[in-house]
């Protein structure tokens, strides 16, 4: 019984959240404006009422729209996204197949332009085709592949001059100790010296 209770609580509550009006929007029955607020794809809230029919999401700093932000609102009728910075790589297919799903009588898809790379610049997200999309991906992995060359160039230098100096160092410590065993050797040499002149002294008095 109390787990069933839980339940219809939790129920409720998502219930209750998934009828608010996100944070820096406006509501007014069934339209949701999110427009000029500076909102990043970031900031961009996660959920929208489920009674939304016109959802304003223009005149942002908007790059990707998270995936499913959008299949979950059955009442939805009119997206307004113009007016935003969308980067046309892999981020921007879920935007791309959600406007491709959409009557051709609706005009959401007008001003959705992409802003880069270069050379998609300009473009409408929904003419886009896969294949441009797909090879749009991979420019980011070019500088990727090349940042890491870099480092790798860099690190193989560095050990390079580390094993250097190392080589270095051992020869001159090599060379130091011979300089100190040989001057040992020279001293314990001297050392001996006056001890066989001397037993030879008394050696020859005796006689």
């Amino acid at each position: 019984m109390t787990g069933l209770l839980l339940l219809c609580l939790l129920l409720l509550c998502q219930g209750q959240r998934s009828s608010a009006c996100p944070h820096l929007c406006s509501c007014h029955g069934g339209l949701v404006n999110c427009s000029s607020r500076s909102l990043t794809s970031s900031s961009l809230p996660t959920s929208f009422p489920a009674e939304t029919t016109e959802l304003h999401l223009d005149t942002n700093l908007l790059t990707t729209l998270p995936n499913g932000l959008l299949d979950n609102l059955p009442s939805l009728r009119s997206v307004s996204l113009h007016g935003n910075h969308w980067v046309c790589d892999c981020g921007v297919l879920y935007l791309r197949a959600w406007l491709l799903r959409r009557p051709t009588g609706l005009t959401s898809h007008l001003g959705v332009s992409c802003s880069s790379p270069p050379s998609l610049r300009g473009r409408l997200v929904v003419y886009l085709t896969e294949e441009e999309v797909l090879e749009s991906c991979h420019y980011w992995y070019c500088d990727l592949a090349w940042a890491s060359q870099v480092c790798l160039f860099v690190f193989v230098v560095v050990q390079v001059v580390l094993l250097v100096a190392l080589i270095v160092f051992l020869r001159r410590f090599e060379r130091l100790s011979k300089e100190a065993r040989r001057t040992k050797e020279e001293s314990f040499t001297a050392g001996e010296d006056p001890r066989e002149n001397e037993y030879s002294l008394m050696k020859d008095s005796s006689i």
